[in-house]
């Protein structure tokens, strides 16, 4: 069973940053494409951004292409998202998931728990 914990969630105001990790177990990292969905209240789920198996393929929604930076550290089975100039339409609840190799993000397997981020002055 795979499972996903993530950390570095907080409150932070409009143009900080914050880094949130992604530590997964029960597999290699090289076996599933790694995934951050955002929740937000009256919002539907948005793919922020999307790592393949093999870290070569790195997707982002336009809302935060330049701005959020994902990253596979497979040494520490770990996938990061630096996330700067951040917005208070960045705000939600930030999930982490496993899909199956090579399906971009688009076959979930697995979800982690989440970790809460808002953006707010």
């Amino acid at each position: 069973q795979l499972q996903l914990v993530e950390s570095g969630g907080g409150l932070v105001q409009p143009g900080g940053s914050l880094r949130l990790s992604c530590v997964v177990s029960g597999a290699t990292l090289d076996y599933d494409d790694i995934g951050w969905f955002r929740l937000a209240p009256g919002k539907d789920r948005l793919e922020v951004s999307c790592i393949s198996s093999s870290g070569s393929m790195r997707n982002y929604h336009y809302s935060v292409r330049g701005r959020f930076t994902i990253s596979r550290d497979k040494a520490n089975n770990t996938v990061s998202l630096e996330m700067i100039s951040l917005k208070p339409e960045d705000t939600g609840v930030y999930y982490c998931a496993a899909s199956r190799s090579g399906s971009s993000c688009r076959s979930v397997r697995y979800w982690g728990q989440g970790t809460q981020v808002t953006v707010s002055s």
